[in-house]
């Protein structure tokens, strides 16, 4: 089956921003294309630094997200953005990714809305993903056993398979998040967005690639 391919990160606003953009997509394509998401693996500092790096450049881009896309920042997450002297937060990419590799094993077709579900609790919930708690209300959501999930998200298989995702993003030539690929077989790929697009342009780009490559 041909397939969709979302590369995304956790940490990345415009993603947040696209997130209904791709439940639209996966709820209109789903019978016709698998959908896959890959962390990019935006935010990966040899030491950590704090949320202060990058706090003045969110205050005034998370505005530009929310006129353009229409999604709201919460805030329990701006309150981070705006008091960076006073937040405990280090954004890292790491955990995220992992945490949906390992949520890959239980429900593989629900990886767009997990995703979403990622990015709604760090910029609307204002959860710190690099916590291992900002994760257990999902695990209720989705039915998870929780022992299991952090057994599994502190497992080196995971962080592999976390960083594998990161690699394919590279070998894709992903430059910008989000971006959106239609794969037709192991070495054809279509890219058909990167950065943010609306859903009608999103649509004609997946019919165009559907129809050119119809067999």
């Amino acid at each position: 089956m041909k397939r969709a391919v979302y590369c995304y990160d956790a940490y990345c606003g415009w993603c947040y921003g696209f997130s209904e953009v791709m439940k639209k997509a996966y709820s209109e394509y789903k019978t016709v294309l698998e959908f896959e998401v890959l962390s990019g693996g935006m935010i990966l500092p040899e030491e950590p630094v704090a949320i202060g790096a990058t706090a003045k450049y969110i205050e005034s881009a998370y505005k530009r997200v929310e006129e353009v896309t229409g999604i709201k920042f919460g805030e329990d997450y701006l309150w981070h953005i705006k008091h960076p002297d006073a937040s405990d937060w280090f954004p890292n990419s790491e955990k995220p990714a992992i945490a949906l590799c390992v949520f890959k094993d239980y429900y593989p077709d629900n990886q767009i809305s997990f995703a979403a579900d990622l990015q709604y609790a760090l910029h609307f919930e204002g959860r710190d993903l690099t916590d291992d708690e900002a994760y257990r209300l999902l695990l209720d959501k989705y039915n998870i056993p929780a022992e299991e999930f952090y057994e599994k998200l502190n497992d080196e298989e995971y962080k592999e398979q976390a960083y594998y995702e990161f690699d394919v993003c590279r070998q894709l030539n992903v430059t910008g998040f989000p971006a959106v690929f239609i794969q037709l077989t192991d070495t054809k790929f279509y890219k058909i967005s990167e950065g943010y697009i609306d859903y009608e342009t999103l649509h004609e780009r997946i019919e165009k690639v559907l129809k050119e490559n119809k067999k």
